[in-house]
């Protein structure tokens, strides 16, 4: 559970990991920017069943350029409220999803569409060239 700000109405709400649909605010009905973590028990059900297209970020505490991505795909997350989901996974406690997805460079980036990878980026980006491979990505037939 996170709590995440509506940017239409500065209300904070409670957003689950997980839940079908979007979440939107509770005050305004906008569509709120979702940011969950997940691992390896979890992944399944927080990220490849969302019905919303799902940024996957393989990152690690210890990791500087992970540190300095993160508030740019935060940003990223809520510019594109209703539209994707952000889903963090902590390499050093999955390492399941790690071996699976052949995690060996982060931050690593995957999109999933309909639960499948779509598109994969290895390293940090600027918010703008990050939101532009998430547009392009959705763009693509899948």
């Amino acid at each position: 559970m996170h709590i995440a700000r509506c940017t239409n109405c500065g209300r904070p709400n409670k957003v689950p990991d997980a839940a079908s649909g979007t979440p939107r605010c509770g005050n305004c009905h906008q569509p709120l920017p979702w940011i969950a973590d997940a691992g390896d028990d979890t992944f399944a059900e927080v990220a490849e069943r969302a019905d919303l297209p799902v940024l996957v970020d393989f990152w690690a505490e210890w990791c500087g350029p992970c540190k300095m991505v993160t508030p740019a795909l935060e940003q990223v997350a809520q510019e594109m409220a209703g539209r994707v989901k952000l889903v963090k996974i902590e390499v050093d406690r999955s390492p399941v999803l790690s071996q699976r997805f052949t995690i060996t460079g982060i931050p690593a980036l995957m999109m999933l569409k309909e639960g499948r990878v779509a598109a994969q980026h290895v390293g940090a980006a600027p918010a703008a060239q990050l939101r532009e491979w998430v547009e392009d990505t959705l763009r693509t037939p899948s």
